[in-house]
């Protein structure tokens, strides 16, 4: 009898351990958080709002027409500071409108998003990247802020080889692009692609405008390779904007440069596409470049008290 008692106990303790670890392991077991979301910025310099998405034919970006049902699309955004190169990236990566030299002699005065970032992600050196055509824009990886100089910066692949060593071809840049986010599978990046700029300024409208159609091409095929990518698929998000625009002159001699507040210069494009991001949606919310900024913030979950943007709500889902 004392035996029975003895088995029915046991397979009673036994019950209540198994029940007791089913109810405590329903508890606490560990739900599933989506991956932190990667973004990759690509700027098509100088090329003027009325030649991309202003052109209700979008007779030179076609798969970028393609792609704005995959995304959102501002078309009212504006530069309120400097128009020009380095002033214009400057801006996109710090939110912070300020006048720095155009030939890469400053570094911008705050810390920009990749520095942010790096520094809440302590993400090694591979995670992020600026990858550019023009040599000058290696100022973009650092900042004069004491606190930030020198500390948290983002690999960079600008021009022939680094400040003062001269632009190169987009093709170069956009290979090594690609090559760098097979390998090196970073989180964050930005692309400059320097053809259509460079084009206008020699004053040639049809080379400028091919300058834009190839900058359609890169678009389309970097959107293509991250949605085919397992490491990029679903969990990247790609802008697609410019740094300044053109003169409104037409394409006589307006065209050709750039830097004051007509509003071919200060008029520039947008699109967004990627998680986060609404879909088939056309946003003519009045925005400034430095908006760009803090829209990037929130789509990373990182604060940056240095911008002065404002999150572009109506680009978000």
């Amino acid at each position: 009898m004392l035996k029975h008692k003895s088995i029915i106990v046991f397979f009673a303790i036994v019950w209540m351990a198994f029940s007791g670890c089913g109810r405590d392991s329903e508890a606490v077991l560990p739900t599933t958080r989506p991956e932190p979301i990667k973004l990759i910025v690509l700027v098509i310099d100088g090329a003027r709002y009325s030649e991309m998405f202003g052109d209700n034919n979008y007779k030179y970006i076609p798969r970028l027409r393609s792609m704005m049902r995959q995304g959102t699309t501002c078309t009212n955004l504006n530069i309120d500071g400097v128009t020009n190169t380095v002033n214009g990236h400057a801006t996109i990566c710090t939110g912070h409108y300020e006048s720095l030299n155009n030939g890469g002699l400053d570094y911008p005065s705050y810390p920009s998003f990749l520095q942010y970032w790096k520094q809440a992600a302590v993400a090694g050196d591979s995670s992020s990247w600026i990858i550019t055509s023009k040599d000058k824009l290696e100022v973009l990886s650092d900042c004069t802020d004491p606190k930030w100089h020198g500390r948290h910066r983002p690999n960079t692949d600008c021009g022939v080889n680094g400040l003062s060593t001269g632009y190169r071809e987009d093709s170069i840049t956009f290979n090594n692009a690609l090559a760098v986010l097979q390998t090196g599978k970073p989180k964050l990046m930005l692309i400059n692609l320097k053809e259509p700029d460079v084009a206008g300024h020699m004053g040639n409208w049809n080379l400028y405008l091919d300058g834009i159609k190839k900058g359609d091409e890169y678009a389309y095929r970097l959107w293509t390779f991250l949605q085919s990518h397992p490491d990029y698929r679903n969990n990247t998000v790609l802008m697609i904007t410019n740094d300044h625009g053109r003169h409104s002159n037409g394409w006589l001699d307006g065209f050709v440069s750039h830097g004051d507040n007509c509003d071919g210069c200060r008029h520039i494009n947008f699109l967004a596409l990627g998680p986060g991001i609404n879909k088939g949606h056309i946003d003519t919310t009045s925005f400034s470049q430095n908006d760009i900024t803090a829209t990037i913030a929130k789509l990373l979950g990182i604060t940056m008290p240095h911008c002065n943007g404002k999150v572009m709500e109506g680009v978000l889902d």
